[in-house]
């Protein structure tokens, strides 16, 4: 089955990460065998098996945190060193599409046609195709710049990541937008820009709602229902993006899947808990409108912080059966699969 996943740090991975993404993912673990750190020798994403794993499209982020608390190869010191390492990124899935790997999708237009090229039965010799996201806008050095990033190709954006954003207060804390924060949503309702609503803060989250009046989406967010931690939404959130006719990524990060998790009891947790929060969030909706793929594999992370049974991301092609087992029917899964992301597009461009 065909599949859509909103939201892969590929150039994050290839940069800072200095992973040769047209490489396997088995070559990457034996090249980063000696590599010490979180996720080094454990990745499961590369473009091989994004191609055979029939992941056509994926939503690839720009990451260049500027928030005052530096770390190395996420945040930066200065608005500039941030604004440069994101440029830096684009340039790289710009590279990628020079060479014939990928396709920047831009426009309906550009969509359909891919989408028509990938529902043939030959498919090994296609380029995936990439729609341009930014996580946390650090790297806009001001609110108008924005435009300037649209016509390099960014159409989706989360303001903020994690700590205090220059635009808004992001995961574990309790910080509205900032100054910065409403000319800058402002600016995407103009353009079009898609809001991703992924680690908004509680407060900045609402606020957000208020001054954006265009389509919304959380490429990669939870249920905080089952797993009780202010980085996953609220019934009350989830609704209210639901509400707007947006659509929320799943995604399998395990602490996000199941709680308590550690990387000792990580064995415990599976794709079936990614079933659990697929099955809560359509529950919800009363309907499978909702509901998406957005797994942030290799998020800083790899095997020992993914689902025990998931080796690569071709095993998201496990889930359309176990679906079909909870009592999903052949459309619900589709919806699931790629459908909603398709229609969230559509609308939007």
């Amino acid at each position: 089955m065909l599949i859509i996943d909103s939201h892969l740090d590929l150039s994050w991975n290839a940069l800072q990460w200095n992973r040769d993404l047209l490489q396997s993912v088995y070559t990457i673990r034996t090249q980063e065998q000696a590599v010490v750190g979180k996720g080094r020798g454990q990745g499961t994403v590369a473009l091989p098996e994004m191609k055979k794993g029939k992941v056509f499209l994926s939503f690839v982020t720009m990451l260049a945190r500027s928030t005052g608390r530096a770390v190395d190869y996420i945040d930066y010191r200065s608005t500039a060193q941030a604004y440069a390492v994101a440029q830096g990124q684009l340039a790289y899935y710009r590279a990628l599409e020079q060479q014939g790997h990928v396709r920047i999708i831009e426009d309906k237009k550009a969509l359909e046609s891919h989408l028509k090229d990938w529902q043939q039965e030959d498919t090994e010799n296609l380029p995936i195709g990439f729609v341009l996201s930014m996580e946390g806008a650090d790297p806009i050095l001001e609110p108008e710049q924005l435009e300037s990033w649209y016509k390099q190709g960014l159409r989706l954006l989360g303001p903020t990541h994690y700590g205090p954003g220059r635009y808004a207060g992001g995961t574990a804390t309790e910080l509205g937008l900032t100054d910065l924060g409403k000319p800058l949503l402002k600016e995407m309702s103009r353009l079009g820009v898609l809001l991703d609503m992924t680690h908004f803060s509680d407060q900045s989250f609402w606020q957000a709602l208020e001054h954006y009046d265009g389509l919304v989406l959380a490429s990669h967010n939870n249920a905080r229902s089952l797993v009780p931690h202010q980085r996953q939404f609220s019934d009350e959130q989830l609704k209210a993006i639901f509400v707007r006719d947006g659509v929320v990524g799943v995604a399998l990060d395990s602490w996000m899947l199941k709680f308590p998790w550690s990387v000792e009891t990580n064995y415990q947790v599976t794709l079936n808990h990614v079933c659990d929060h697929i099955a809560y969030m359509c529950e919800l909706a009363g309907n499978t409108r909702h509901v998406a793929l957005g797994t942030d594999l290799d998020g800083g992370f790899g095997r020992e912080q993914s689902p025990s049974d998931l080796d690569t991301i071709m095993d998201l092609q496990k889930l359309p059966e176990m679906l079909k087992q909870r009592g999903f029917s052949q459309e619900d899964i589709e919806n699931i699969m790629h459908g909603n992301w398709l229609r969230l597009l559509r609308q939007a461009w």
